[in-house]
């Protein structure tokens, strides 16, 4: 059967087993270049901006592998739209190429808000930047602490630091506008509703310090004021005066009739002068 091979002189065998073998590595490189597609390059489509679908459908049709490598949150770019690809768009690269991509979230992730008060506006901002919030509202009142924050507010609202809310959130703030120049007379709050000293308080830009409840207070809003700090008078019967951004203590309670023995009657002989 293999009388042609051992017919044939070793010589012959050898350089006819070598002309096979190179034919053999010939035709596989020749392959090889056609399955890997060698030297073949193609343009990296721009999908930026695209939907996730939309970019795989594209990229696929043209011969490329998909891969979503992370997701980031821009709350002014579409839902889970591309927002960075790599290779970039109009790279040549081989067909087959795997083309890794970026996508914006279809949620806005929660973020845990600081505590603000007592800082600067500058330092807030700062920070509210690297943790992707917004700024909101800014307003200021009467206060010692000139430019610091003294309230920190979240849809119209005190959040306590801590709580998270969305990224791409605002927050508004309250900061410290000084202590106002003109002076006025202390205010009589004696008999008022707690609720309406607040108001009156805020209206004249003076600010509410301590609460001091007498007896039991369910409804603090329609407690009376009973007592308060400064009072009016001093005890020469001298007017107290006081200027905006400074405190008022205030003591409250539900029985009307604890109205300061000492500060009531002065303030009932004031009405009294008044109407004269």
């Amino acid at each position: 059967m293999f009388s042609f091979l051992t017919n044939r002189s070793f010589l012959t065998n050898l350089i006819v087993a070598l002309v096979l073998g190179f034919a053999a590595v010939f035709i596989f490189f020749q392959l090889l270049d056609m399955i890997t597609k060698h030297g073949d390059y193609i343009k990296v489509p721009q999908v930026k901006g695209q939907t996730i679908e939309s970019a795989k459908k594209l990229l696929l049709s043209q011969g490329f592998q998909v891969e979503v490598q992370d997701s980031v949150y821009y709350d002014s770019l579409p839902k889970l739209s591309v927002v960075k690809q790599s290779p970039a768009p109009d790279e040549l690269v081989k067909i087959n190429r795997t083309v890794y991509l970026t996508i914006n979230r279809a949620e806005a992730p929660l973020v845990a808000v600081p505590n603000f008060v007592g800082q600067t506006y500058r330092s807030v901002q700062l920070q509210l930047n690297t943790l992707g919030l917004k700024l909101g509202d800014t307003s200021s009142r009467p206060d010692f602490a000139v430019g610091s924050v003294l309230e920190q507010l979240y849809n119209g609202n005190n959040i306590v630091p801590g709580s998270k809310i969305p990224m791409g959130s605002s927050i508004s703030l309250v900061l410290g506008g000084g202590i106002k120049q003109k002076e006025m007379m202390v205010p009589d709050l004696l008999g008022m509703t707690f609720a309406e000293a607040k108001v009156f308080l805020e209206s004249n830009e003076l600010l509410l310090g301590a609460v001091i409840v007498d007896g039991n207070v369910g409804d603090s809003s329609n407690a009376f004021v009973i007592k308060q700090s400064p009072a009016r008078r001093d005890e020469e019967g001298r007017p107290i005066r006081i200027r905006g951004g400074q405190l008022m203590d205030l003591y409250i309670s539900m029985d009307r009739t604890k109205i300061d023995s000492i500060q009531k009657p002065k303030a009932v002989m004031e009405k009294k002068e008044n109407e004269y």
